[in-house]
């Protein structure tokens, strides 16, 4: 809306109202807005949840501090939302088809979580929303994001092709002059860093294009899936998700500031993507409401975000990644989540087949998700040959080894791609 305003002032020479047409001044503008917000509104909002006795329910899991947090106000991602649209609202160019995908993904996903919040706090049914309801949810967004990148005539990109300078005897990078749609999509290590679905449906013929879009549209919707429950997974420590998401919003902002910008993505053989520049802006606003909220997130926790922060946080960062066609690198980038997920996959499949196997369950881990393995004290499984028995991690250490580690796989995502 400011854009807007200031937009108009400029035509009238109004001293400094230039400024906003830069993406680095409206960024710092609503990184700084983000953060007010969420630490002058959280304290209110905190104080209204306390008040309404929206407090955790904790069992008794036998892990250190746990029954501390008892009582701990939830839903805390209400703040975190608030934080992140209003000053998208006040600073991004609001008809850019890519914001209005943001805000879509960040109501969305936040009204999925604030139901499964209010049915496990004011229904005090701790099961919460229904497993298939969340799910039915997330591929619906899926579903629309990408039949929207498809169908948007304002989807365009202009792909990087590596061709061999005569003159210098180098390879350099040149774009496409036209803007086209495309199902390519970055990924590290190939020539190019290109990837195309199509190469997935070569043998449908003359119907190649369309099932490439198809192949796509479902990508779209197992990422969206996946790294919404992975978060949601993550979130069990104090400032575990939030600093974990911060950390993911950096590096995105990083890429799709290198993808709306011709000389960068030139220099990271990465495709144009003309209008990302606005989602630079978003992951303005999403770093600093992630950031803003460890103010009362940070251990030991004044608040919890819940699933209304979870779930919106892993889907924002799904859809975002998957706008500036990074989706493929999200296994890396998104490593913690990934972690998280796979701990709790592996141990109900190795806890079901020992049963089969040998009459009673057996464990890989202490507990999952894997944070709440370095948390829980004993020696249960191959746990007993990965850690030693008993030895109990503090809450805020873990954390933080668990940000350093995800700060390393954002520096690596990035890096990998001049590896080729």
């Amino acid at each position: 809306m400011l854009y807007y305003l200031f937009n108009y002032l400029d035509q009238l020479d109004f001293p400094g109202a230039g400024m906003f047409k830069y993406v680095s001044f409206r960024s710092g503008l609503a990184l700084i807005l983000s953060l007010f917000i969420s630490t002058t509104i959280g304290k209110r909002i905190i104080d209204k949840l306390q008040l309404m006795q929206v407090g955790e329910i904790v069992r008794n899991l036998g892990l250190e501090g746990q029954m501390s947090k008892k009582g701990t106000p939830t839903m805390g991602g209400i703040i975190i939302i608030i934080a992140i649209l209003i000053p998208t609202l006040l600073c991004t160019r609001l008809n850019n088809i890519y914001i209005i995908l943001m805000i879509v993904t960040t109501l969305w996903l936040g009204c999925i979580g604030f139901a499964d919040d209010y049915i496990k706090v004011f229904k005090k049914n701790k099961e919460g929303l229904r497993g298939r309801f969340k799910i039915i949810g997330q591929v619906g967004l899926g579903l629309i994001v990408g039949v929207v990148l498809f169908a948007s005539p304002d989807v365009l990109i202009r792909e990087n092709i590596e061709v061999l300078d005569a003159q210098d005897n180098i390879e350099a990078v040149r774009f496409q002059m036209d803007e086209t749609k495309s199902t390519k999509t970055t990924i590290p290590f190939l020539k190019n860093n290109n990837f195309d679905y199509a190469s997935l449906v070569s043998w449908a013929g003359d119907y190649k294009e369309e099932a490439a879009w198809i192949a796509f549209v479902l990508m779209v919707i197992f990422v969206v899936t996946a790294v919404s429950n992975g978060a949601n997974l993550t979130d069990g420590l104090d400032g575990l998700a939030a600093g974990s998401s911060a950390i993911i919003g950096i590096a995105l902002g990083i890429l799709a500031y290198m993808s709306s910008h011709v000389q960068f993505a030139s220099f990271l053989n990465i495709m144009f993507i003309p209008g990302a520049e606005e989602l630079v802006i978003f992951s303005a606003a999403f770093i600093g409401a992630t950031i803003g909220f460890l103010w009362y997130n940070s251990y030991p926790a004044q608040v919890f975000m819940g699933d209304t922060g979870s779930l919106t946080l892993g889907g924002i960062i799904a859809v975002f990644a998957i706008i500036i066609r990074k989706e493929l690198l999200i296994p890396i980038l998104c490593g913690i989540f990934l972690a998280e997920s796979l701990s709790v996959m592996l141990q109900v499949f190795y806890f079901k087949y020992t049963k089969k196997k040998y009459g009673e369950g057996r464990r890989i881990f202490k507990m999952t998700p894997l944070h709440h393995h370095f948390q829980k004290a004993g020696n249960a499984g191959i746990a007993a040959k990965i850690q030693k028995p008993y030895l109990i991690i503090p809450e805020s250490k873990i954390v933080v080894r668990f940000w350093l580690v995800g700060i390393i796989l954002a520096v690596i995502t990035i890096v990998t791609l001049k590896m080729r």
